[in-house]
């Protein structure tokens, strides 16, 4: 959880850049964040809105998503800059029957659509994990290993969407180096 991972900030504080931990650990949006290191418009890139039912497991979904009641919607999304560089790949699943009153337009990234309608939300950090996966090498075009976590956010004290973000090896080039690359 996100008070573990700021509990144990003496590993953080080894493993990341103080530009790193802002961009993982931060409550903020990551769009904006993407935004402001950029200085570009940051787009979300839709290429996957699925149902997946009530299944728990589909595939191997983060345990968080049980939380998120059934039937579920599957969103998979690449942040871009507005020059088309992927610079986070994004996964979340939604109560399928309420997605819409959320998410009116897929190609806006989910904060961006979230601001618009005024939804307050409260964001608990979930996870954040280093690992590697050749379709996200493919997909960023950088080797990995890659940074990633999962979170959920709130609404009016109910979990309204699990989000699982990958961030790219891109993005050294505006936070500096990330320190465990070569772990």
């Amino acid at each position: 959880s996100e008070r573990l991972l700021m509990a144990r900030g003496d590993v953080t504080r080894s493993l990341l850049s103080p530009a790193w931990r802002m961009m993982l650990l931060s409550d903020g949006s990551v769009t904006r964040h993407l935004q402001l290191l950029t200085d570009m418009k940051t787009e979300a890139d839709c290429f996957e809105m699925k149902h997946i039912g009530d299944e728990d497991t589909f595939p191997a979904l983060p345990a968080a998503v049980a939380a998120v009641p059934g039937p579920r919607l599957q969103r998979q999304v690449w942040l871009n800059d507005q020059v088309g560089t992927p610079l986070v790949y994004a996964c979340s699943w939604w109560n399928a029957e309420t997605v819409d009153s959320y998410l009116a337009n897929s190609s806006l990234p989910i904060w961006v659509s979230l601001q618009k309608k005024g939804v307050d939300i409260h964001r608990q950090i979930e996870s954040l994990e280093f690992g590697n996966c050749a379709e996200l090498e493919a997909g960023f075009g950088h080797a990995g290993p890659f940074w990633a976590r999962h979170y959920t956010f709130y609404h009016d004290g109910e979990p309204l969407t699990v989000i699982y973000e990958v961030f790219s090896p891109e993005l050294d080039r505006y936070l500096g180096p990330n320190l465990c690359r070569d772990l």
